[in-house]
């Protein structure tokens, strides 16, 4: 306020005067507890008019016009802050200053005092009076305490909704949804102290979901018919919600519950009906230890979160029908047992997808074939839904007609290429067919724009065979390419064979040969056994990769033939492309040797070795198994032969003194105490004794 201001307000006629029928200024300002006063800070004295003094409670014909008699009339605390407040605006160069705070009143009860001052100065700045308005702001302040409450209510109800909608819509299973409302902050994430969920099923409840506090916990009060006698029973016969205030008015209405009236530790509950899609197929129960009573806001909270959990369980119950029909359906596509084999033993795995019916199409298969051969293939038929596993399904029976008919693996990949492009459907397929001779080790491999197959060696090392491959089943046909080359391999006693599908090596948002590269490694690091190194690799690689694509996974182990304590027995298979194979079988005979107490053997039969892999690896097409055993009659000595697929014998030559091969056989003449050459299925053996004495 201005002296100006200050000076009409002490002159009545210059004041408006006030419209007919309207109450006046000074009227209405004492009607609204308003009034005004004047602080002359040099003489130390304040002049409150009668409304103001009226607003700090003091009687006007007793106030002594001191400041300190009205800031005698606060608490301390604040009067310290209403001092703090004016002492910053006064001497810190301020030119007004507005302050809240609570003055005790006569009949004990406390007021709020809203003061709004101005501060004149002179014109070097310092301050001569203080002028302003005090007002009795109690009803504003408690009506912008009872609104800022109200929004924080509001603002809790909508984070528990928000949380809620978040939490749910996450949700795709049955089990998801009881995660959700049980799990770490799911009580606190609605509020409540304790929940039973319930689902109707059969013409009865069956309680899926209990935390907390609740009454379905007890014995007998929990799953079974639909029961109105029962609170969550009868809201789901009845379909309208239940709120209670008080453990005496849940048992009055509910007498059943009185026995265990004295185990129940809460004073409200919400009963809520789960309805989806016009139908209600389950109750909610929501259970509060410190309310007493459910405001309208509260009530719809609650049936907004029922309605949420409703339909969040709908479709996880949809979704989890879906799913158990999809693998049903897959599951009676793949075959129901894998017989056991002569020689080696097979495990096979199958992870599905976890995304409704959205199954894929891959598949395994172990087929029985002339000549005591069996068949292994892995395949995956483009797309993730019920039609991929219904022509998976098509084409395993297809391939296994063919491949039961003993024809070569190229043969069968191409009728079964034809067979897929005659189908009513645009989708390809993708497969490693093999057919091995557990008794030879003998492996034939052709592959159809698949993986090809992992071999992990008798030291634990993972062998990668270059194995050449055609177009997809489908396509090769469409493009009238149907050529799927061969690529013999060898498995020696002890080794084993690992086919899988690309599952099993896509990580989302990785190059798939990150994947391959970590299943090399899981296949080296676990264990021997086929059943164990399948576990290993599904516990191992599943949960890595997540759940996204189907997985088929087939391991198929030979027996190991490591002979017995008197004559032991090791094989060991050198591939051709494998620059270190070598070496390496060169290092394995000398420590066998030590191993066995024949180390006075081991340079001879080193040397022995290098020569004849040296013959095979330079001379053939192929790789070659390198065997290795004792023989104890009639005098402890070693047999050494190295076989391969090539039908060509080595001939005895002279080499020339410049010669640099052809001296294989003369070696063997100096070195052995016998050697010689005999045909072995598909090829022949180059074999050696030596012995202490050679």
């Amino acid at each position: 306020m201005t002296d100006s201001s200050r000076r009409a307000d002490d002159d009545p006629a210059s004041l408006p005067r006030p419209a007919r029928g309207r109450t006046g200024i000074s009227e209405r300002l004492a009607m609204n507890r308003t009034g005004s006063f004047e602080w002359d800070l040099d003489a130390g004295t304040v002049d409150i008019d009668e409304a103001g003094l009226l607003v700090f409670g003091l009687d006007p014909a007793r106030f002594d016009g001191s400041p300190s008699t009205v800031a005698g009339r606060l608490d301390d605390a604040d009067r310290a802050r209403l001092d703090a407040t004016v002492d910053e605006a006064v001497w810190g160069g301020g030119d007004s200053y507005s302050v809240h705070f609570q003055v005790p009143m006569e009949d004990g009860s406390r007021q709020w005092t809203h003061v709004q001052a101005r501060i004149l100065r002179r014109g070097d700045g310092r301050a001569l009076r203080v002028i302003g308005v005090v007002r009795d702001a109690t009803a504003e302040v408690t009506h912008s305490a009872f609104v800022l409450d109200l929004e924080k209510k509001r603002r809790r109800q909508t984070g528990i909704v928000e949380r809620t909608t978040t939490a749910m819509s996450r949700a795709v299973t049955v089990d998801d949804v009881i995660a959700a409302l049980t799990g770490p902050g799911g009580l606190v994430g609605i509020g409540a102290d304790g929940l039973t969920l319930g689902l109707v099923e059969n013409s009865g409840l069956r309680i899926i979901a209990l935390s907390g506090e609740s009454v379905e916990a007890r014995e007998g009060l929990g799953s079974g018919r639909l029961d109105a006698e029962l609170p969550l029973g009868d809201t789901v016969l009845s379909g309208r919600p239940r709120f209670i205030t008080s453990l005496s008015s849940l048992v009055r209405r509910y007498p059943v519950l009185e026995p265990h009236a004295g185990e129940l530790d809460f004073r409200a509950v919400a009963y809520l009906p789960l309805v989806a899609q016009a139908r209600t197929i389950g109750g909610l129960a929501l259970f509060y230890r410190e309310r007493t009573a459910f405001s309208a806001d509260e009530r719809i909270l609650c049936l907004g979160l029922a309605a949420i959990v409703a339909q969040s369980l709908q479709r996880a119950i949809l979704f989890d029908e879906e799913r158990e029909f999809a693998t049903g359906l897959q599951s009676a596509m793949l075959p129901r047992r894998i017989q056991a084999v002569e020689g080696g033993e097979i495990a096979v795995r199958y992870h599905s997808a976890w995304s409704g019916r959205e199954v894929g199409g891959d598949w395994y298969d172990v087929i029985t074939l002339p000549r005591h051969r069996i068949g292994v293939v892995v395949g995956d038929v483009q797309g993730h839904d019920t039609h991929a596993a219904a022509i998976m399904g098509q084409l395993r029976i297809a391939l296994r007609a063919y491949a039961a008919e003993g024809h070569a693996p190229a043969t069968v990949l191409a009728r079964a290429s034809r067979f897929l492009a005659e189908l009513d459907t645009d989708r390809f397929a993708t497969t490693t067919y093999a057919q091995v001779d557990l008794a030879t080790g003998a492996v034939r491999v052709a592959r159809a724009g698949h993986f090809g197959p992992l071999i992990r060696h008798t030291d634990g090392r993972v062998g990668v065979p270059q194995v050449r491959g055609g177009l997809p089943l489908g396509i090769s046909t469409h493009f009238q390419d149907e050529e799927f080359p061969e690529t013999r391999l060898d498995l020696v006693p002890g080794e084993t064979l690992v086919l899988y599908t690309d599952g099993l090596v896509e990580e989302p948002g990785a190059d798939v040969d990150t994947g391959v590269a970590a299943l090399i490694r899981e296949v080296s690091e676990g264990p021997d056994g086929a059943e164990a190194l399948a576990d290993h690799l599904s516990d191992r690689l599943w949960e890595r990769w997540g759940s996204g694509d189907d997985v088929a996974l087939l391991v198929l182990r030979r027996s190991p033939d490591v002979g017995s304590p008197s004559a032991p027995r090791l094989h060991q298979y050198i591939h051709q492309a494998d620059p270190q194979g070598l070496s390496e079988a060169r290092s394995i005979v000398r420590q066998a040797l030590a191993d066995w107490d024949l180390a006075a053997l081991a340079d001879d039969a080193e040397l022995v070795t290098g020569e004849l892999l040296v013959n095979v690896l330079l001379h053939t097409e192929g790789g070659a198994v390198l065997t290795l055993e004792v023989l104890p009659e009639p005098v402890r000595r070693i047999r050494l032969s190295v076989q391969d697929r090539s039908s060509a014998w080595p001939r005895r030559r002279t080499p020339g003194e410049t010669s640099t091969s052809g001296r294989g056989l003369l070696l063997l003449d100096a070195v052995a105490e016998r050697w010689g050459i005999e045909p072995r299925g598909e090829g022949k053996a180059v074999w050696c004794e030596i012995g202490p004495g050679s």
